[in-house]
């Protein structure tokens, strides 16, 4: 990802961060973690995605079975920002519909901006939180300790 520093201005609770056309979501939030070295962060916004591929977690098979959606409008994303094997881990969940305002949600693998924008503000919070694999499922979990 190119420089993210003329995308985001800092708030009095973290950042509000403006991608537009192309950019990749859950790459511009992991660099902003690195680059600002959030400890941990709590962020929603609404948007265009030009694409979104969800992810439905499989318990049987411990793994995520992709969807992917092109050119539909962002109502809601929400999530979080922590921190697994020093890099960040995004943990993203969105609502979005498409012109027949059907809507389809849940846990987000990748989403790139559409045509329009995407607004995001991130709440930073002061505590440095992981992920862990949760060895029984198979999936990654925040920890608070």
């Amino acid at each position: 990802m190119e420089d993210i520093t003329s995308k985001y201005i800092e708030t009095p609770t973290g950042y509000l961060m403006v991608l537009t056309h192309k950019d990749n979501v859950i790459a511009a939030l992991s660099a902003l973690a690195e680059k600002e070295d959030i400890p941990s962060a709590t962020f929603f916004g609404i948007g265009f995605s030009g694409s979104a591929t969800f992810g439905f977690y499989d318990f049987d098979d411990k793994v995520f079975v992709p969807k992917t959606y092109k050119d539909m409008e962002m109502a809601s994303l929400n999530g979080s920002i922590a921190w697994q094997n020093g890099k960040p881990s995004i943990h993203a969940h969105a609502a979005n519909t498409g012109g027949d305002y059907d809507a389809v949600g849940g846990h987000i693998l990748e989403m790139e901006v559409g045509t329009g924008s995407m607004e995001i503000t991130i709440l930073r919070h002061t505590k440095k939180l992981e992920r862990k694999i949760e060895p029984s499922i198979k999936a990654n979990i925040l920890q608070l300790n």
